[in-house]
Parts: structure tokens; sequence; C-alpha cells
């Protein structure tokens, strides 16, 4: 109990900080959801969002408290590795059940990382030893760098041994998750080839999510470019702003306008989530007068936002569709 009591301040800062990370990655869950399953749902969503409150309680459990003051391991002195992968024998031999029950933490503290790995993340035995090899590395190695030079020495143990109970508990917990499946089998992931022309306003949201990342990308990608080329000209290279704007309006323009023509109105974001967003069949001027009018009502939603979710929040449960998908 005792030990166990070490670490309410450690569970209570991943508590602390999980409703802000999970409103940070709720998009990119959601995509990663979509791809997945074809659907949200919403058991998948639980699942993942206790994966991320997990991944946070390992990092402050294992990394907090930090040195503070102005003296002390990792301040004015190190903490020398343990690099014996036979040590834990002379451990349980003078420590007893103390040292039993800090064997026992490190692996259960890891079995809910392969347990995730193969009942949500789908990965087979190896993938799983791997990952939990390659966390509990991270873990070890952030905390005998002083967090990668943050402080200039060790403030906890690297323990060669702390690698092989973490990786044992990966293993574990992907086992644990196996028998599971035979008694609660995992749903099937999505097929490629489905895609949905009846996306949801949650869905759309998330291809508009990803088409996004993809333009800003791309324009700083390109915007990089022009301004390394106008040094060869310039000693000191700079640009109008003009450039970017008209860089981002063509990223725009190929995105969401001539990749879906391509592809069925599938951008790069609407077919990883298996979505597109020509709700049915047009030709002709009718399919260009559809594209442009989405394409010029996009960015009027987006530069409004609030206004535009407003709109979209009455419209659409009323109407099951966008006011561009009319034509």
């Amino acid at each position: 109990m005792r030990f166990l009591l070490n670490f309410t301040d450690e569970f209570a800062l991943a508590i602390g900080l999980w409703p802000i990370a999970s409103l940070v990655l709720t998009l990119p869950i959601l995509a990663y959801l979509y791809h997945r399953d074809g659907r949200l749902r919403a058991w998948s969503a639980v699942g993942v969002y206790l994966a991320v409150l997990y991944l946070l309680s390992l990092a402050c459990f294992t990394l907090y408290p930090l040195p503070s003051g102005t003296s002390g391991p990792g301040i004015t002195y190190g903490i020398a590795p343990q690099l014996n992968p036979l040590r834990f024998i002379n451990d349980v031999r003078y420590g007893g059940a103390a040292a039993l029950f800090q064997i026992l933490a490190n692996v259960v503290f890891f079995m809910p990382l392969g347990f995730f790995c193969q009942r949500i993340f789908r990965r087979g035995l190896l993938a799983s030893v791997i990952v939990g090899f390659l966390a509990s590395l991270a873990i070890e190695t952030t905390q005998l760098t002083g967090i990668f030079g943050l402080y200039p020495y060790a403030y906890r143990t690297f323990d060669v041994n702390d690698l092989m109970w973490n990786t044992g508990g990966a293993v574990i917990g992907w086992g644990a998750a196996a028998l599971i499946a035979f008694v609660l089998p995992v749903d099937p992931e999505a097929d490629d080839d489905e895609v949905t022309d009846r996306p949801g306003l949650v869905r759309r949201f998330v291809a508009l999510f990803l088409d996004l990342v993809l333009i800003v990308a791309a324009t700083a990608i390109m915007t990089a470019a022009a301004i390394f080329i106008s040094s060869w000209s310039e000693p000191v290279a700079s640009l109008s702003l003009a450039v970017p704007c008209a860089l981002f309006g063509v990223s725009y323009l190929v995105v969401e306008g001539i990749i879906p023509w391509l592809r069925d109105g599938r951008t790069p974001g609407s077919g990883f989530v298996h979505m597109t967003f020509e709700t049915r069949p047009r030709f002709g001027f009718r399919r260009f007068r559809f594209y442009v009018a989405r394409l010029v009502l996009m960015p009027l939603f987006i530069v409004v936002f609030p206004l535009g979710i407003a709109v979209l929040v009455l419209y659409y449960p009323r109407r099951h569709r966008l006011p561009y998908d009319a034509i």
C-alpha cells in the first residue's frame, strides 16, 4: 500500500492532463477509428481514449517527480545505470517481498500496453514485444540522460531489469487480450473498397481536418522552396504575403477540387476515412457547379467558424446534407 501511495501525485497529474490531451488528439483519434472500422463505434472510442490516459499515466509514473532545488540527483550528481541482468536475484534475496512487489509493478505497468496493442491496434505478438521493449527503452533512456539534457545528470536509475520486466508485461497483456478475443472477437477491419456516399457530419469534419493538414503542409513546403529559390538572387530573401496566400489557394484547389474530381469525390482526407462527398451522381455542368459551390462555401464556413458551425448544426439534422449537396 505504501508503494502504491507513492504514485498518487503522478496519477493525479495524468488525470489532469487527460482532458487536454484528449481534446488535442480527438480529430486524429476519430480519423484513425474511421479509417480502421469504416464507422464510429462507441466502445472503440472509449478504448482509444483509455489508451491515451494509460500512456499519460505511464509517462507520469516513470518520469515524475522531476528534480528540483539546488542539489541532489539530476542537479549536482547522477545515479549510475544498473546493467547487470541478474541483479534482480540479489534484490529479491536481500529485499524480500518489497523487491518482488517492485518487479510485479514493473510487469503490471506494461500489461495494458500489450493489451491495447492487441485489442485496439490489432498488432501481433512480435509487434507488441517490440513496442513494449522500445517504450521501456525510451523511458529508461530519458531517465538516464536527464530528459535528454534538460538536467545535467541522471535523476533515476537506468535498470536493464526494468527492460526485461516491462517487455514481459507487454507480452502478458497481449496474451490476455488474445484470450479475451476468443470470447469477444474484435470487429473486422473496414474494407478499403467500401466507400460511403452518406457520410455523417463528424466524418466530414474529420476528412476536412486531414485535408487542411495536408494543405497547410504543402503550402509551408512550397513557401520554403520559394524563399530558398529567391535567395539565389538576393542575399536576404523576402516574400510578400501574397505568395504564401497564393500557394495556399493552389494547394486548396488541388486537394479539394482537382483530386476529388478525378477520384469520384474523394479527397485525400475523405479517402482515408472511407467516404466521398459526392452524395449522388452528377454529370457535366451540374457536377462543375457542385464543385464550384463547395469550393466557395467551405472557406466561408471556416472563416466565419462559429457562425458556420451554428448553421451546420441547425441545417444538417433536418436535411441530412450540406447546403451545396442540394445542387
